[in-house]
């Protein structure tokens, strides 16, 4: 929001630093961007007379000026405009002086008369598009004077960045109330000279609405007589501070309430209404509508239009249309004014992609109080610079009038919210310099209308808001909040603690966090296969490539492997925590949401700087940080592995992993075709568990603690000699299954497969193994170690094919 100095000091009396006023503001919530000067441009152009003008001898259309620019002599510049004349004042571009388009001035011979300097026009300059000759300045500017000083053109614009919720700080008044509630200065508002003419617009015009929530209040004015032409250079000149290009009087005019009052208006030609009516209500589907721009638009069912007795004349809020068009023949006007609901003017906006700073103001609402008093100064003004007449009434349409909004607030509870202690008289002062009515007879709960300006004051803690915003948020002292922890031990585990913790595992195993978009391409599911039932499409999405909510992690992690890959990084580690997304019709919001915990492996085992040898990554890598997060982390039973009976969308093989007999995710090898696609070039392995699930089994699971052991271990190792086929797990669960009490570990701590195999017998390999025995009540003898240790090789050779 662009907002004028000059113009601000209209309505407030502010004469501080312009920095400090910026600066405040900021501290109100109205952040500034930066403090500009329009004009900056021209600001080397100075005030020149034409002392005397001769027809240059070599050509028709040249004239020779003597310009008097006050300076100890005269200027010779040659002018080539066809209304320059002795006796003028003109705006002058001096020798070394660069106009707005770039053009350097310099000294120049124009058919053999030298020139020292250029006479300009309007356009030359960028105050309009008017090239037909110079620009004949008023004759009581002073020669000499710099064109910005002698106009009293805007030097400091200020550019703010404005919050959605404060619509009331889109004009001028709004940011003018915000300075006098900072500086605890006057307001005031322009006076209103409205001089009406006979007849009655009521009785020439016929308002209907149709839907009273999407137009609660329609206003419309009659000015007859009027004269298109160029409005005045004040108006003019305050338009183009603030970046807008000047039109005509009468659109001028719209412009400027605007912007000043922040109420957006709409001129129709009055002569190409049909019917004398004005009707508001929605379009049809596929009906077709030419806006001001010359383009035909498909309209929706959603769309809202403002009809005539005919005919479609405008899209409400967002562009009036090319059959209604203010034109050079056209001499009456219907001057609307008018309030939409928000949401229908954004979505029009945004479908159409015809944004402006009328849409823009109607998308977060108008003061529909103001909306009268915006309309009246506006037919003045187009009275006064037209010299049209303004009948008298208005047609007026307002099935829902405005009603006024009333909040409890309670002073005590404010300050226990922003740790102050204040004074109540300080919260009503600041209630009633923003225009609220304070009602505080009972002291403990008050009771604060809000105006109809600060549509963001909506309940009671925005009235708290407003307290410390004026106090100023940065005095607030900084106060660490109690926190009270419950050290019940049955308590279900926060999600947060929960996902936390498995980001802690995550990194400790040495994986890096991947951080995906929630919502991913259709194509990028298609191409995994993934069904198209349940997914969740966007309204509004960004992009094509980002139209869908992902039912599963795996895109996101495949599309950081391509991109990693396409950087050089070729040892890849990642893990994400994050939600996916499936319809649910049977759910509140209509979308099933689960935690889950994505892995993705590719690339060596070890970094390359790694000093040993290990190949690259493979399903014993996976598997095991599966276990290790399973048992070791989460300390539940042991997972069980299942190769899947079904195929898998995009994995093979596909392994489902099962805890407690319930599944909770799967591992697998991405299918080659789909790895090719993301530049993998050797095999990828992910893995996706349902972290909800987990979380479940950790708060449902109990854990037994035992002491530690007193006593020494006493430890035997074994080599077993036996087929490749024999699984070393059932030589353990053999060991353990010979019900040896003292034994209190097993495990495998090599293997060893020759290079010659014996002739006509089955592939061998050596598995050594190592036994932990300890007693938890003395130290074992040798004997008695030695004793149980024979039973275990009994039991392995009685039951498993294997020898010694």
């Amino acid at each position: 929001m662009l907002v004028s100095l000059n113009w601000l000091r209209e309505f407030v009396p502010y004469e501080g630093d312009i920095q400090v006023l910026g600066d405040k503001l900021t501290m109100l919530g109205l952040e500034l961007d930066g403090i500009t000067d329009p004009f900056e441009e021209v600001q080397d152009i100075v005030v020149g007379y034409v002392v005397e003008r001769e027809t240059h001898p070599e050509s028709d259309h040249l004239s020779i000026c003597t310009v008097d620019v006050g300076g100890p002599e005269t200027l010779t510049i040659v002018c080539g405009a066809p209304n320059v004349a002795k006796g003028q004042k003109v705006p002058v571009a001096t020798v070394g002086t660069t106009l707005p388009g770039g053009l350097k001035i310099k000294k120049a011979k124009l058919r053999g008369v030298p020139s020292m300097g250029m006479i300009c026009s309007e356009r030359e300059l960028g105050f309009s598009e008017d090239h037909e000759g110079i620009w004949v300045l008023d004759d009581s500017l002073k020669v000499g004077d710099k064109l910005v000083d002698a106009l009293n053109l805007e030097r400091v614009v200020f550019d703010f960045d404005i919050t959605p919720n404060r619509a009331d700080c889109l004009s001028i008044l709004g940011f003018a109330r915000e300075t006098a509630l900072a500086f605890d200065l006057p307001l005031t508002l322009p006076k209103l000279n409205l001089v009406e003419a006979g007849g009655n617009a009521a009785d020439e015009m016929k308002i209907v609405i149709d839907d009273p929530e999407l137009c609660p209040a329609y206003h419309a004015r009659i000015i007859k007589g009027v004269t298109l032409g160029k409005a005045p250079d004040w108006m003019r000149f305050k338009l183009l501070a603030l970046g807008q290009r000047p039109i005509s009087n009468i659109v001028d005019v719209t412009n400027f309430i605007m912007f000043e009052l922040g109420q957006p208006l709409h001129s129709f030609d009055l002569d190409l209404i049909e019917k004398a009516t004005i009707r508001v209500a929605p379009a049809t589907d596929g009906m077709k509508f030419t806006t001001l721009d010359n383009v035909e638009r498909t309209l929706t069912a959603n769309d809202l239009l403002i009809w005539d007795g005919v005919k479609p004349v405008a899209l409400a809020g967002v562009m009036g249309g090319l059959n209604s068009e203010m034109g050079e023949g056209s001499s009456n006007v219907l001057l609307e004014a008018a309030v939409f609901r928000p949401g229908t003017v954004r979505k029009t906006a945004r479908r159409l992609a015809l944004p402006s700073e009328a849409s823009y103001r109607f998308e977060r609402g108008v003061d529909q109080v103001m909306t009268r008093f915006a309309q009246d100064r506006a037919a003045q003004l187009m009275a006064e610079t037209s010299g049209g007449s303004v009948l008298a009434g208005v047609a007026s349409a307002e099935p829902k009038p405005w009603q006024d909004r009333t909040h409890g607030y309670r002073h005590a509870r404010c300050m226990s919210l922003l740790g102050l202690d204040l004074e109540p008289g300080f919260a009503k002062k600041v209630f009633t310099l923003e225009g609220c009515v304070v009602d505080d007879s009972d002291p403990a709960n008050w009771t604060v209308a809000s105006p109809s300006h600060r549509l963001d004051l909506e309940r009671e803690v925005d009235l708290y808001e407003e307290v410390g915003r004026v106090y100023g948020l940065d005095r607030i002292p900084a106060v660490l909040p109690r926190v009270a922890k419950s050290l019940d031990s049955g308590a279900t585990t926060p999600v947060y603690d929960f996902n936390k913790r498995i980001k802690g595992w995550g990194r400790g195993v040495g994986l890096n966090e991947a951080i995906n978009y929630s919502f991913v391409g259709s194509d990028d599911l298609d191409r995994l296969n993934l069904p198209d039932e349940g997914r969740v499409f966007i309204a509004n999405p960004l992009s094509e490539d980002q139209n869908v909510m992902r039912t599963e992690l795996a895109p996101g992690l495949l599309n950081t492997l391509k991109n990693n890959l396409s950087k050089g990084n070729g040892h890849i580690r990642l893990f994400e925590v994050a939600k996916r997304f499936v319809r649910d019709e049977s759910s509140e919001t209509e979308t099933n949401e689960r935690t889950r915990l994505g892995l993705l492996l590719y690339g060596p085992r070890h970094a390359a700087e790694w000093p040993w040898p290990g190949g690259d990554v493979d399903y014993l890598d996976i598997k095991g940080h599966v276990e290790h997060l399973v048992a070791d982390t989460l300390k539940l039973e042991a997972p069980v592995f299942t190769v899947a009976a079904e195929p898998h969308p995009y994995l093979e093989p596909c392994v489902r992993v099962a805890v407690s007999g319930e599944d909770v995710g799967f591992i697998g090898q991405v299918k080659e075709e789909i790895a090719d696609y993301y530049h993998a070039r050797k095999d990828v392995w992910v893995g996706d568990f349902d972290l909800d699930t987990l979380r479940g089994m950790v708060d449902a699971h109990r854990i037994d603690f035992k002491r530690l052991p007193v006593f020494p271990p006493s430890r035997r190792d074994v080599t077993v000699i036996g087929p490749m086929t024999l699984h070393a797990d059932a030589i353990r669960e053999t060991i353990l299954a010979a019900g040896v009490d003292i034994l209190e570990s097993v495990s495998l701590v090599a293997e060893f497969v020759p290079e010659v195999q014996p002739e006509g017998r089955e592939e061998e390999r050596n598995l050594s193994f190592r036994l932990t025995y300890r007693s938890p009540t003395k130290t074992l003898k040798d004997k008695q170690v030695d004793k149980e240790h024979k039973r275990i090789l009994d039991a392995l050779e009685k039951n498993l094919p294997i020898r010694f």
